[in-house]
């Protein structure tokens, strides 16, 4: 079950999403995006707030097709957090044997975003690329954390990525690049901002005991 913070951050994509919604796509206008595979672990929260692990199996910036034990309805208004790409949010088109397939509600800008992003994927996995990345990816078991700053403020945030090194965390509060910050007992700075928050680098590499409090 999510904390407060996301339970308010889904009720308000709900809220507008009810203002926003698209017409229900036509049988062409998801296939007319390229689809690429992807299987990119993820986790998914659901109408009623409950969690689960997920897999994005392939994707476009119009759909998804989700590998997930929740089984939500279909028309459903769900949310994803997909490594590598974030957040995601849509609506149920239907159900599959082992998941869903999903619209995926974004501006402009941002679907442009996600295709760049699904090309480089695509492009990786056919160079046979490795990741970019420095430490391996941990699951946290706790999502919901505070960021704080060195002044005391404190800002409720959503742990969307987390590993040895750092932490993407889903807030609305965006310290400038630089900024000292504390998430939970780690120390660190903000490194890069993207579309759903803040990325941060702790001051030193962790150990997995280190990160005890999140996993």
């Amino acid at each position: 079950m999510a904390g407060g913070n996301f339970q308010q951050m889904a009720f308000m994509f709900q809220h507008q999403a009810s203002q926003t919604a698209a017409p229900p796509p036509r049988s062409t206008d998801q296939r007319s995006f390229q689809r690429v595979t992807v299987n990119l672990p993820g986790r998914l929260m659901l109408a009623n707030y409950e969690e689960f692990e997920c897999v994005a199996l392939d994707m476009s910036p119009g759909d998804v097709a989700i590998s997930c034990v929740g089984r939500p309805s279909a028309g459903e208004k769900v949310i994803a957090y997909i490594d590598h790409l974030g957040r995601v949010e849509g609506q149920v088109l239907h159900l599959t044997p082992g998941g869903f397939m999903m619209t995926i509600v974004a501006s402009e800008r941002k679907r442009e975003k996600l295709a760049a992003q699904l090309t480089w994927i695509a492009n990786k996995h056919e160079l046979g690329l490795p990741e970019d990345r420095r430490h391996d990816r941990l699951t946290p078991r706790v999502t919901t954390s505070e960021l704080t700053l060195d002044d005391g403020r404190r800002y409720t945030c959503r742990i969307m990525d987390l590993s040895l090194s750092g932490a993407a965390l889903d807030i609305e509060f965006r310290p400038p690049l630089g900024t000292a910050v504390r998430l939970g007992s780690m120390r660190g700075r903000i490194v890069r901002h993207f579309v759903e928050g803040v990325a941060m680098e702790f001051i030193s590499v962790q150990s997995r005991e280190a990160l005890r409090e999140f996993l």
